[in-house]
């Protein structure tokens, strides 16, 4: 790369980062052109330079944290030697977490977007990718536990099952979480059990 790229691929990098940090720290309402710029290290005129806006950079911000751990979640499910209910209950703990960033990030920009019809657009594309990576883990598992609901409805279901446990989880609420999350993983443990029985 000649030095005006890596210049500009290092502020851009400084500013996501910088970015990442403030929205778990303080929110998107809380973040400005120069704090962010501070944040970052960087001259405050680069973030419209390179962004656009600092909407545009929020959303880049949640692009990136999202493609990480989408890679993460995929590597996780396709482990063939792993059980679904062993992937199942790997994801239950990375949803309750004590490291919330990103789905603080992730709240913070779907808040954004409500009144901001231009964000909709890359959220829609961000909540694809998530729908994309959960049908295809239970694309196998519906069909092993004899789930009547069509595809589609099951990953709507597990989408807002776990949005709903994050939204609560940040406003300090969390009860019920635990025994339902028990009662998930008492009933995929009796349908892991038939499923066996009847393979053999």
């Amino acid at each position: 790369m000649a030095a005006p790229e890596v210049a500009r691929s290092a502020a851009e990098g400084a500013l996501l980062d910088a970015a990442e940090r403030l929205l778990v720290e303080v929110g998107h309402a809380g973040i400005t052109t120069r704090p962010l710029a501070e944040e970052a290290g960087v001259n405050h005129g680069l973030v419209h330079y390179y962004f656009g806006s600092i909407e545009n950079l929020l959303v880049r911000v949640l692009e990136r944290f999202t493609a990480e751990l989408t890679e993460r979640q995929r590597a996780m499910y396709a482990a063939a030697d792993v059980p679904f209910i062993e992937k199942w209950r790997q994801a239950m703990l990375y949803l309750v977490s004590e490291d919330v960033a990103y789905e603080k990030i992730w709240l913070e920009l779907q808040a954004l977007a409500w009144n901001r019809p231009e964000l909709r657009e890359p959220l829609a594309r961000v909540n694809d990718e998530w729908r994309a990576v959960l049908t295809e883990a239970f694309a196998e598992p519906r069909e092993r536990y004899g789930i009547e609901m069509p595809l589609d409805a099951l990953v709507s279901l597990v989408m807002t099952f776990n949005e709903g446990v994050i939204l609560e989880r940040l406003s300090g609420i969390e009860t019920g979480h635990a025994a339902l999350l028990e009662w998930i993983d008492g009933w995929m443990e009796a349908k892991e059990r038939s499923w066996r029985q009847r393979k053999r």
